[in-house]
């Protein structure tokens, strides 16, 4: 029985990076396989691919690539991994097609809570931005703020976009809240502060 991982193999600025996750890994093998009552018949194996480009980033060209190869070469039962959204996405939808699961510590964007087709068969063992929406708009309840939000984030548009993704949750949740305003102001490296906070003064009123 055949566990195919997707993750970056070396770059550690993420949470789920092979080095941080391999470990875990071989020991879970290790302990299903002691335990000849768990998967009665069946000895338990894991096979990797990385995610990673030349660059060691997150690749959505890279991650499937590396899925299709350990489908093809080792016919796997389940899928761990990838956790970047960027590589998660393309990888979930062919894992659904294969009507395989896949679990992952990542893959946060709201866009993953549909269940209906594509990322149906994705579980995520991690936190969702959909969660840090739904708090928004506890918040904003309880403190009776009703009238409008400005959501003020980061982004680069590179790698895996973590602020973009997290304000996103935030966008869709909020409007649940009648008669409610949200507006976004994004800011780069190098951009004109005094034009980020007029544009805070007059979105946020």
């Amino acid at each position: 029985l055949t566990l195919a991982v997707v993750l970056p193999e070396r770059n550690l600025t993420y949470p789920w990076a092979w080095p941080r996750v391999g470990p875990a890994v071989r020991l879970a093998a290790a302990a299903v396989n002691a335990r000849p009552d768990l998967l009665p018949g069946f000895t338990l194996r894991w096979v990797f691919g990385s995610s990673e480009d030349a660059h060691g980033v997150c690749s959505e060209m890279a991650a499937p690539l590396a899925a299709v190869d350990l489908r093809l070469a080792h016919h796997p039962a389940a899928f761990l991994g990838p956790g970047c959204v960027y590589t998660a996405a393309p990888v979930a939808r062919f894992t659904s097609h294969w009507r395989l699961p896949l679990v992952t510590a990542g893959a946060e964007a709201h866009g993953f809570d549909d269940k209906r087709e594509q990322f149906g068969l994705t579980t995520r063992a991690g936190p969702s931005h959909r969660k840090l929406g739904e708090l928004g708009v506890q918040l904003h309840r309880r403190f009776n703020w009703t009238r409008r939000a400005l959501l003020v984030y980061w982004d680069e548009k590179v790698d895996d976009r973590p602020y973009f993704f997290a304000a996103e949750g935030l966008y869709v949740q909020l409007p649940t809240l009648r008669n409610f305003t949200v507006m976004d102001v994004v800011f780069r490296d190098g951009d004109n502060f005094s034009f980020i906070i007029q544009e805070i003064k007059q979105k946020g009123r």
